[in-house]
């Protein structure tokens, strides 16, 4: 078909004009970006000082906000169920002017919740530590053996926390899945809690591992359902592996996430300050990027 000169300029005219148009939607969509609000803490088991006071210390001189710290492994009773040891995080938390974070129930990968009796009952034990502490998430891990891998350990998962749900609403906390599954079998496990204090607990690296996209499941599950965050793309610095790290905390941003991202980084060089301090660095470049998107 052959245009003439008129028909030429006229459809030269409307390309210009919606090109425009579509500058000015991305121009306004750039303008409303909301910054990242989260703030970065670090767990003390990648600072390697699991379950010690000296952790507070250590991530208050990298820099960071806050520390995620283990409730220990015991047989009779959970380690930091111990009065002092409580009081000396407190005081600790207090004379750095860092929070503690929330706490991991680490004894769960050896009690695991989808069969061991004894897993319940740890996170019974867990939920009066956290309050002591003044945090509000329990991490609760589902990896190796504890894994989730049939329905059926799902549903199993979901009736125990349904009976544990009501100790924690009580006390003010929430249990955070963190495991290997889905964004929506996650949702299912909590749906089936009838509880608001059973949360998912995101890890950007299990769930890059486990086949995942990421920043659509942040999105799909929304400020509301996830409790906290850990950030990680290990062995390798954040940024130089194959997460999109810009792309997830873009998404934390536009969901309003404005509670912990949690660092679980490993150390490339074998220098935890060091390398604690590269990736930090790199998470607050990328909040700073996204304020300054959002200005």
């Amino acid at each position: 078909m052959t245009l003439t000169r008129r028909e030429s300029l006229r459809l030269c005219a409307a390309g210009l004009a919606s090109a425009a148009l579509f500058e000015r939607e991305q121009a306004a969509a750039f303008a409303a970006a909301r910054p990242a609000r989260f703030k970065v803490g670090v767990t003390d088991w990648n600072l390697k000082l699991e379950g010690k006071p000296e952790s507070v210390a250590l991530a208050k001189r990298l820099g960071f906000d806050g520390v995620q710290i283990s409730i220990g492994v015991g047989t009779e009773r959970l380690p930091l169920s111990d009065p002092a040891l409580q009081q000396a995080f407190l005081a600790e938390s207090k004379r750095e002017g860092l929070p503690l974070a929330s706490v991991c129930l680490n004894v769960l990968h050896r009690n695991v919740l989808k069969s061991d009796p004894l897993g319940q009952r740890w996170v019974a034990d867990s939920i009066p530590i956290a309050r002591n502490l003044g945090v509000k998430v329990i991490l609760l891990p589902f990896f190796g053996k504890g894994a989730l891998q049939t329905a059926a350990e799902m549903d199993y998962v979901g009736d125990a926390l349904r009976e544990l749900a009501p100790a924690a609403e009580k006390a003010g906390v929430i249990l955070g899945l963190e495991d290997t599954i889905s964004a929506r079998d996650n949702v299912r496990i909590m749906e089936r809690t009838k509880s608001p204090a059973v949360l998912t607990y995101y890890d950007v690296g299990n769930s890059t591992k486990g086949g995942f996209n990421v920043v659509e499941e942040i999105r799909w599950l929304g400020g509301k359902r996830i409790c906290e965050v850990h950030l990680k793309d290990n062995p390798h610095f954040l940024g130089q592996g194959t997460i999109d790290f810009p792309a997830v905390v873009a998404a934390l941003a536009d969901i309003g996430f404005a509670d912990w991202a949690e660092l679980e980084t490993e150390c490339p060089t074998g220098s935890v300050e060091n390398d604690m301090k590269t990736n930090l660095a790199y998470v607050r470049r990328l909040m700073s990027e996204r304020a300054r998107a959002g200005a």
